[in-house]
């Protein structure tokens, strides 16, 4: 019922910066929640960061401090601000949202992180 697409990944050498985007489209009536989280080869999907429909943010312990996730409700868009990127932050990062009681994922897009 509700489309999410990422874009914003890439290369970036340690220490650099990125952001993500994502987009949601469809029948987004009701979206509620919506956050990012990320899987690495050979590791399980692990949240980053939601945000509510009113702003309040949460994240995972290890990523508090370099990691920024806001949103814009009009354009339904939540975005990712990563700064002070490391090795272990390679992944490949997924969208994803809550539409009244049910969880919509994105395809993915691919953070590497080099030197």
């Amino acid at each position: 019922q509700v489309q999410l697409v990422e874009s914003g990944g890439g290369l970036v050498q340690s220490g650099g910066s990125l952001r993500l985007s994502c987009a949601a489209s469809g029948n987004i009536f009701g979206l509620n929640d919506m956050g990012w989280y990320r899987q690495a080869p050979g590791k399980q999907r692990e949240l980053v960061a939601t945000i509510r429909r009113d702003g309040t943010r949460n994240y995972a312990g290890s990523m508090t401090g370099r990691f920024t996730i806001s949103r814009d409700n009009a354009k339904k868009m939540v975005y990712l601000q990563m700064n002070a990127l490391i090795s272990e932050d390679a992944a490949v990062y997924y969208c994803w949202a809550r539409v009244f009681f049910a969880a919509c994922w994105g395809q993915g897009t691919q953070v590497t992180v080099s030197s």
